[in-house]
């Protein structure tokens, strides 16, 4: 038999058995979000811009919910036609809920709820013996309760559809102490049990909740807050110090290896992962060097 004939006929076979499996398999360069409709807060800039343009990319309408009304419709713009701007404070929970309703209005669904929105809060002073509760308080208020009203109004949005998919923005900041201030590391390392609280609940209907916890990014949140500490240094220098803290060599973390996190979790590739933390680091939270001096160093 030919050989070519033999490739095809052992592709139509592998392609029946994918379909009798019920899978959604695409052996081509298939649009994995084709039809569905995702919220993203703080999609304007950083990690959840990158994310919206991944999403559009593959099939998805994308409504960005951000507090930023100048930013906003400018990234919506950029991003084309199948994105949608929508002011959103996610300290205000009413403003959560209208963002939701946009999408339920204008799409009759909302498939996919990126809880992105987030603040590093102060970097200084550094020293818990000063740590300003009100700051604390703020921080927590962004990134926790933010992210549970997300998490709510989504959660109203899907049950009745029976599926859906809710992602998070997490951070290392909550895996490991000293990679970031104590309110930006208390607030993040609450995501994962919120998270794993979730699936618990929402498994029964269908929903699938993870959440993604990125190493060091040279995003303008992690760029302003290196900026504090370094004043005389240039984007290019502030950009070359987070890239340093990685630890895969030959690799640097970047938005887009996030947006591709948040694109797999979010497609039918995953539709059995959920309560997960995906932890998108090059190893830096995998272990740690101990700094034994060398043998002959020994006498």
């Amino acid at each position: 038999m030919p050989r070519s004939y033999l490739a095809r006929g052992l592709k139509f076979i592998a392609d029946d058995v994918l379909r009798k499996q019920g899978r959604n398999y695409s052996t081509g360069g298939c649009r994995r979000l084709e039809g569905k409709v995702a919220l993203i807060t703080g999609g304007a800039s950083g990690i959840g811009k990158t994310t919206a343009h991944e999403f559009i990319k593959h099939g998805a309408q994308v409504i960005i919910a951000d507090m930023d009304s100048q930013i906003g419709p400018q990234a919506a713009k950029e991003l084309g036609p199948a994105a949608h701007f929508v002011q959103c404070d996610v300290t205000a929970e009413a403003q959560v809920e209208k963002a939701v309703m946009i999408a339920m209005a204008d799409y009759g669904k909302l498939d996919i709820m990126y809880n992105n929105a987030g603040v590093a809060g102060p970097s200084f002073p550094p020293s818990i013996a000063d740590l300003d509760l009100n700051e604390f308080d703020k921080v927590m208020q962004v990134n926790v309760r933010g992210t549970v009203a997300g998490i709510k109004h989504a959660a109203r949005a899907m049950i009745p559809a029976g599926s859906g998919c809710i992602l998070c923005t997490c951070s290392i900041s909550g895996l490991i102490g000293g990679a970031g201030s104590h309110s930006y590391s208390a607030s993040k390392s609450t995501i994962p049990g919120v998270v794993k609280s979730v699936a618990s609940e929402l498994c029964r209907n269908g929903i699938r909740i993870n959440c993604i916890s990125p190493g060091p990014i040279p995003t303008p949140l992690s760029l302003a807050q290196i900026g504090l500490i370094y004043p005389r240094a240039t984007q290019e220098q502030l950009v070359e110090i987070v890239n340093g803290l990685g630890q895969l060599e030959g690799a640097k973390c970047e938005e887009a290896d996030v947006a591709e996190a948040a694109l797999y979790l979010a497609s039918d590739e995953a539709k059995y992962v959920t309560g997960h933390n995906l932890v998108v680091d090059g190893g830096f939270t995998c272990f740690k060097n101990l700094p034994f001096p060398s043998p002959h160093e020994i006498l």
